[in-house]
Protein backbone atom coordinates (compact mmCIF):
# COMPACT_ATOMS: atom_id res chain seq x y z
CA UNK A 1 0.00 0.00 0.00
CA UNK A 2 1.62 3.55 -0.77
CA UNK A 3 1.36 6.09 1.91
CA UNK A 4 0.26 9.60 0.57
CA UNK A 5 1.51 12.14 2.83
CA UNK A 6 1.05 15.28 3.12
CA UNK A 7 3.30 18.14 1.69
CA UNK A 8 5.81 19.56 4.10
CA UNK A 9 6.54 23.00 4.27
CA UNK A 10 9.82 22.79 2.40
CA UNK A 11 7.48 21.32 -0.93
CA UNK A 12 5.41 25.09 -0.64
CA UNK A 13 5.92 27.82 -2.23
CA UNK A 14 7.77 30.56 -0.46
CA UNK A 15 6.40 34.14 -0.09
CA UNK A 16 9.32 35.53 -2.30
CA UNK A 17 8.28 33.16 -5.25
CA UNK A 18 5.06 34.68 -5.03
CA UNK A 19 6.49 38.07 -5.31
CA UNK A 20 8.41 37.12 -8.02
CA UNK A 21 5.43 35.55 -10.07
CA UNK A 22 3.82 39.03 -9.38
CA UNK A 23 6.68 41.48 -10.74
CA UNK A 24 6.49 39.75 -13.72
CA UNK A 25 3.03 39.94 -14.09
CA UNK A 26 2.90 43.77 -13.35
CA UNK A 27 5.78 44.52 -15.95
CA UNK A 28 3.75 41.92 -18.66
CA UNK A 29 -0.16 42.49 -17.84
CA UNK A 30 -0.25 45.58 -15.63
CA UNK A 31 -1.69 45.95 -11.60
CA UNK A 32 -4.54 44.58 -12.84
CA UNK A 33 -2.93 40.99 -13.29
CA UNK A 34 -1.86 41.02 -9.54
CA UNK A 35 -4.81 38.99 -8.07
CA UNK A 36 -4.79 35.35 -6.48
CA UNK A 37 -6.49 33.21 -8.86
CA UNK A 38 -4.47 34.19 -12.59
CA UNK A 39 -1.20 34.08 -10.30
CA UNK A 40 -1.77 30.45 -9.36
CA UNK A 41 -2.86 29.71 -12.42
CA UNK A 42 0.61 30.93 -14.05
CA UNK A 43 2.43 29.12 -11.22
CA UNK A 44 0.77 26.03 -11.53
CA UNK A 45 -0.66 25.85 -7.95
CA UNK A 46 -3.85 26.51 -5.68
CA UNK A 47 -4.97 29.94 -3.90
CA UNK A 48 -4.37 28.39 -0.98
CA UNK A 49 -1.26 29.09 -1.27
CA UNK A 50 -0.79 32.48 -2.15
CA UNK A 51 -2.87 33.08 1.40
CA UNK A 52 -0.82 30.96 3.38
CA UNK A 53 1.94 33.76 2.51
CA UNK A 54 -0.42 36.61 2.69
CA UNK A 55 -3.26 37.40 4.94
CA UNK A 56 -4.98 39.38 1.68
CA UNK A 57 -4.34 41.03 -1.57
CA UNK A 58 -3.57 44.05 -0.28
CA UNK A 59 -0.63 42.48 1.91
CA UNK A 60 0.71 40.83 -1.51
CA UNK A 61 0.76 44.31 -3.35
CA UNK A 62 2.75 45.79 -0.33
CA UNK A 63 5.04 43.53 -0.18
CA UNK A 64 5.36 43.53 -4.51
CA UNK A 65 5.62 46.99 -3.67
CA UNK A 66 8.29 46.37 -1.20
CA UNK A 67 10.46 44.33 -3.36
CA UNK A 68 10.19 46.59 -6.52
CA UNK A 69 11.60 49.54 -3.79
CA UNK A 70 14.72 47.07 -2.97
CA UNK A 71 14.98 46.52 -6.78
CA UNK A 72 14.85 49.80 -8.06
CA UNK A 73 16.44 51.80 -5.51
CA UNK A 74 18.72 49.34 -2.89
CA UNK A 75 20.43 46.38 -4.87
CA UNK A 76 20.97 49.77 -7.63
CA UNK A 77 22.58 51.91 -5.33
CA UNK A 78 24.49 48.93 -3.57
CA UNK A 79 25.84 48.24 -6.95
CA UNK A 80 27.02 51.37 -7.84
CA UNK A 81 28.86 51.69 -4.54
CA UNK A 82 30.83 48.36 -4.97
CA UNK A 83 31.60 49.21 -8.46
CA UNK A 84 35.06 50.60 -9.34
CA UNK A 85 33.63 53.54 -11.60
CA UNK A 86 32.81 56.87 -10.26
CA UNK A 87 29.55 56.72 -8.65
CA UNK A 88 27.87 59.23 -10.39
CA UNK A 89 29.10 57.73 -13.97
CA UNK A 90 28.14 54.33 -12.54
CA UNK A 91 24.51 55.43 -11.86
CA UNK A 92 23.62 56.88 -15.20
CA UNK A 93 25.15 53.31 -16.74
CA UNK A 94 23.44 51.17 -14.59
CA UNK A 95 19.86 53.59 -14.39
CA UNK A 96 19.63 54.73 -18.41
CA UNK A 97 21.14 51.24 -19.68
CA UNK A 98 18.42 49.01 -17.63
CA UNK A 99 15.30 47.76 -18.90
CA UNK A 100 13.03 50.02 -17.17
CA UNK A 101 9.52 48.05 -17.99
CA UNK A 102 8.73 47.22 -13.88
CA UNK A 103 8.99 51.23 -13.66
CA UNK A 104 6.34 52.27 -16.31
CA UNK A 105 4.20 49.35 -14.52
CA UNK A 106 4.80 50.59 -11.25
CA UNK A 107 4.21 54.01 -11.90
CA UNK A 108 0.83 53.43 -13.76
CA UNK A 109 -0.39 51.77 -10.94
CA UNK A 110 0.21 54.60 -9.09
CA UNK A 111 -2.15 56.48 -10.96
CA UNK A 112 -4.99 54.33 -9.81
CA UNK A 113 -3.80 53.13 -6.58
CA UNK A 114 -2.68 55.37 -3.21
CA UNK A 115 -0.34 52.59 -1.83
CA UNK A 116 1.68 52.54 -5.02
CA UNK A 117 1.65 56.01 -4.95
CA UNK A 118 3.14 56.42 -1.63
CA UNK A 119 5.95 53.60 -2.77
CA UNK A 120 6.33 55.72 -5.60
CA UNK A 121 6.80 59.07 -3.74
CA UNK A 122 9.17 57.15 -1.22
CA UNK A 123 11.61 55.40 -4.24
CA UNK A 124 11.42 59.28 -5.94
CA UNK A 125 12.52 60.86 -2.69
CA UNK A 126 15.02 58.08 -1.89
CA UNK A 127 16.41 58.36 -5.45
CA UNK A 128 16.60 62.08 -5.46
CA UNK A 129 18.53 62.23 -2.02
CA UNK A 130 21.17 59.46 -3.30
CA UNK A 131 21.88 61.82 -6.73
CA UNK A 132 21.86 64.45 -4.45
CA UNK A 133 24.53 63.18 -2.34
CA UNK A 134 26.76 61.72 -5.34
CA UNK A 135 26.41 65.54 -6.23
CA UNK A 136 27.88 66.75 -3.70
CA UNK A 137 30.43 64.47 -3.17
CA UNK A 138 31.76 65.81 -6.54
CA UNK A 139 32.03 69.34 -5.04
CA UNK A 140 28.84 70.52 -5.70
CA UNK A 141 27.06 72.91 -2.89
CA UNK A 142 24.00 71.83 -1.74
CA UNK A 143 21.79 73.86 -3.52
CA UNK A 144 23.52 73.78 -6.80
CA UNK A 145 23.52 69.70 -6.17
CA UNK A 146 20.00 69.58 -5.38
CA UNK A 147 18.70 71.63 -8.54
CA UNK A 148 20.86 68.73 -11.02
CA UNK A 149 19.70 65.95 -8.59
CA UNK A 150 16.24 67.56 -9.93
CA UNK A 151 16.99 67.41 -13.41
CA UNK A 152 18.91 64.36 -14.00
CA UNK A 153 15.96 62.73 -12.56
CA UNK A 154 12.95 64.04 -14.84
CA UNK A 155 15.60 63.78 -17.04
CA UNK A 156 15.82 59.38 -16.02
CA UNK A 157 11.84 59.48 -15.45
CA UNK A 158 11.05 60.96 -19.20
CA UNK A 159 13.52 58.02 -20.60
CA UNK A 160 11.98 55.71 -18.29
CA UNK A 161 8.42 56.50 -19.29
CA UNK A 162 9.66 56.85 -23.02
CA UNK A 163 8.76 54.37 -25.71
CA UNK A 164 10.99 52.23 -27.60
CA UNK A 165 14.74 51.87 -26.45
CA UNK A 166 17.29 53.96 -27.37
CA UNK A 167 20.06 51.83 -29.38
CA UNK A 168 23.62 51.79 -27.47
CA UNK A 169 25.42 53.71 -29.43
CA UNK A 170 23.06 56.94 -29.02
CA UNK A 171 22.82 55.86 -25.63
CA UNK A 172 26.09 56.41 -25.44
CA UNK A 173 26.41 59.67 -26.90
CA UNK A 174 22.85 61.10 -24.61
CA UNK A 175 25.43 59.60 -21.52
CA UNK A 176 28.61 61.35 -22.55
CA UNK A 177 25.89 64.67 -22.67
CA UNK A 178 24.33 64.13 -19.74
CA UNK A 179 28.26 63.86 -17.88
CA UNK A 180 29.56 67.12 -19.19
CA UNK A 181 25.89 68.99 -18.14
CA UNK A 182 26.96 67.99 -14.65
CA UNK A 183 30.43 68.30 -14.60
CA UNK A 184 30.50 71.91 -14.61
Amino acid sequence: MVKISEPDMTDQLRADDWIKEGLKALTKSGFTALKADPLAKAIGVSRGSFYWHFADLGAFHAAVLKRWREIAAEEIIAGVEADTDEALTALLRRTFGARLDLERAVRNWAAFDPAAQAAVRAIDRRRLDYIEALLQRRGFSAATAQGRAQILYWTFLGFALSGPPVPPARLQGLLDEIQKMIST
